[in-house]
């Protein structure tokens, strides 16, 4: 994931299905850990998409 925020992306997704959470990654270098989560949204960058996890 530091590549990829290395390189400028502003919104990533580091899904674990084991442990079933995801990291969001932001361009303000924030990161935030979600447990459990039913829907990701794309936020500002992808404001018309949403992934629903199983």
């Amino acid at each position: 994931m530091q590549e990829y925020r290395e390189n400028g992306v502003r919104l990533g997704w580091l899904i674990n299905p084991q442990d079933q959470t995801v990291k969001v990654y932001r361009r303000t270098g924030e990161v935030e850990v979600l447990s459990f989560p039913i829907e990701l949204a794309g936020e500002d960058v992808l404001p018309d998409f949403g992934l629903r996890l199983p």
